[in-house]
């Protein structure tokens, strides 16, 4: 009955507003989260985020175009018109939400530390107090690293690929960021050999958030709304779970909050 309601929504919007169908989608991307979006080595943008915003456009029958942002500049970005919607892993979370609007989530994943397999120190306030963790400037884990663990050392990164390399390099003792990033990204990689995950999952949904929701500007609601009927739409014809298949050994779609 909602999924229903929803396309029912989806096509009364679309006959409703026939500029909807006309003019390119501009899409916020990041490029530098990977698997969820990243540069083939020819410059070609990829990723899970990537392939959901072209699937996402292919269903409201809409051009897209992929407009790269840095990570802490997304939001302004948005809210400036330099593009329409954001698809880079952004958790709903109360506090964007002052500032912009969401669709429904589109993935869900908990986060997690990781650190040396022989660290010597617990993924606790007690066991990181003096030590530097590394999370991407912005992000959600930022919130949930100066929340929960005070005593630590928070080092802010412009990427998350910046976070890793650093934690490589020794110079931070642990990160915090998505686990399917930290598993995919670092330590399925030769540089991850040594590290492991520190804990386990971490919750809050006040830095959290819901999961992760395609980001429109305030008063976009019928952008909005289409959004949403166009994830539901993918989700029920198979489409989300071919670029789901093709990134990840399971659905990402349910389960605890995460992301970026």
């Amino acid at each position: 009955m909602i999924r229903r309601t929803l396309l029912s929504t989806f096509a009364a919007l679309m006959l409703a507003t026939p500029s909807l169908a006309n003019e390119p989608l501009r899409i916020g991307v990041e490029g530098a989260y990977p698997p969820f979006s990243f540069k083939e080595a020819d410059g070609t943008l990829a990723g899970f985020d990537i392939d959901i915003a072209k699937a996402v456009c292919a269903q409201m029958e809409r051009d897209c175009e992929m407009v790269e942002q840095e990570w802490d500049g997304m939001i302004p970005a948005l809210k400036a018109k330099k593009f329409d919607a954001i698809v880079a892993s952004m958790s709903i979370t109360e506090e964007r939400k002052r500032q912009i609007d969401f669709s429904a989530k589109y993935y869900q994943t908990p986060a997690r530390l990781v650190a040396k397999k022989d660290a010597g120190f617990e993924g606790t306030d007690a066991g990181l107090t003096g030590k530097r963790i590394g999370v991407q400037r912005g992000a959600t884990h930022q919130c949930y690293a100066e929340k929960m663990f005070p005593g630590a050392e928070i080092v802010l990164y412009g990427t998350q690929e910046e976070v890793f390399r650093d934690l490589a390099l020794g110079r931070i003792d642990a990160q915090l960021s998505d686990s399917l990033i930290a598993q995919e990204s670092f330590l399925s990689k030769p540089e991850g050999a040594d590290y492991g995950f520190l804990g386990g999952d971490h919750l809050d949904v006040d830095c959290y958030g819901e999961g992760v929701g395609i980001a429109v500007r305030k008063g976009d609601d019928a952008l909005r709304d289409a959004l949403s009927a166009a994830i539901t739409a993918i989700r029920d014809d198979g489409t989300y779970a071919k670029i789901n298949d093709a990134y990840f050994p399971f659905d990402i779609y349910g389960g605890r909050p995460a992301g970026n």
